[in-house]
């Protein structure tokens, strides 16, 4: 039985397509939903489509990989639900079918696995274009720390099950790295690559979780999964959500911000609470830590390496940095020289 998500080549990619859109038009059929238009948004660890209504509701259709569980993706959901009780939050939602299923088993075409369909309510907002402001930036750090305080009150059924986001994840991750960093890193840079893997790895293993610093995160913090609403932003995505350190959360926003914008983060986040007084050297090993995943994540697909290749003169400066013990996360660093 194949994968429904298989898409090792060009021809596979448009067959996974044409698979998919037709999962997703039998999966819309089972719920209540007065629909005017589907629309392809992109293929990452799901397939998702924006479902357009007449209405100022519309949802967001999304088939799953396998790389989660029917109980796991039935977690999320449960976690969302209780997230959107939560005052100043506004989440994704999951919605029923009209049978009252949360969590769809379509079937597809013979020879491949039949996809998990959930359907989604669609928060309303704008992507970020151009430069972030320093109201952004503060503004991010605020719904990141009312996002791991409302986690913090949720209390999950004996059932519930979600990723775990540390040393066995990445190193899982970077085995994959390991099979596709010749596209572009040197026999030189990937030594430097591997050099940093170990370090995150030693300081992951002194951490100690406590109440205050680990649970419930989304995971997958970046700016491209938050909308904003007149410089107030809200959280979409959580195919990530699980386990692990709050300061992973952060980490993957200020991947993409200024060393300024990293403090008016700061600012924003200990205006709801309060980090540890040592979190700089912690954070700025979660920062390369998801500096390399991202690569793990991306190296597989040929259509990337070009931007992978330009992006390394950035990458191992920051890399270096933190080899060599030096604070980075709040100063300027200069690329590297890749010639």
């Amino acid at each position: 039985m194949n994968d429904f998500f298989r898409f090792d080549t060009d021809e596979e990619r448009r067959a996974l397509f044409i698979r998919a859109r037709k999962v997703a038009l039998s999966a819309i059929q089972q719920y209540d939903i007065e629909w005017d238009n589907i629309r392809f948004i992109q293929l990452s660890d799901t397939i998702t489509y924006k479902i357009e209504t007449s209405t100022d509701y519309h949802y967001l259709l999304r088939i799953h990989s396998d790389r989660l569980s029917k109980e796991e993706i039935r977690s999320e959901l449960l976690l969302l639900q209780a997230l959107n009780t939560w005052n100043d939050l506004s989440v994704p939602e999951g919605i029923a079918s009209r049978d009252g299923i949360y969590v769809l088993d379509i079937e597809t075409e013979i020879g491949y696995r039949s996809p998990y369909v959930t359907m989604m309510r669609w928060v309303e907002g704008e992507k970020a274009t151009g430069e972030f402001t320093d109201s952004h930036a503060y503004h991010m750090g605020v719904l990141i720390s009312r996002l791991h305080e409302a986690t913090k009150d949720f209390n999950p059924p004996s059932d519930f099950v979600r990723p775990v986001w540390g040393v066995e994840n990445f190193k899982r991750e970077l085995a994959k790295l390991e099979r596709y960093h010749e596209r572009f890193l040197s026999e030189e840079a990937w030594k430097l690559y591997q050099d940093a893997a170990e370090k995150v790895v030693s300081q992951l293993t002194t951490m100690r979780p406590s109440e205050h610093n680990y649970g419930l995160i989304h995971a997958d913090l970046h700016t491209g999964n938050m909308v904003f609403n007149d410089n107030q932003p809200s959280p979409i995505d959580f195919g990530r959500c699980g386990y692990g350190y709050y300061l992973y959360d952060m980490a993957g926003t200020m991947l993409e911000l200024w060393p300024k914008h990293r403090w008016m983060l700061i600012q924003g986040y200990e205006s709801i609470g309060k980090l540890e007084a040592d979190y700089t050297r912690d954070l700025e090993c979660f920062f390369v830590m998801i500096l390399i995943e991202n690569y793990c994540h991306h190296a597989s697909d040929p259509r990337e390496t070009a931007s992978l290749i330009e992006e390394q003169k950035y990458a191992q400066a920051y890399i270096r940095e933190y080899l060599n013990g030096n604070r980075f996360l709040f100063e300027v660093i200069e690329p590297v020289n890749m010639d």
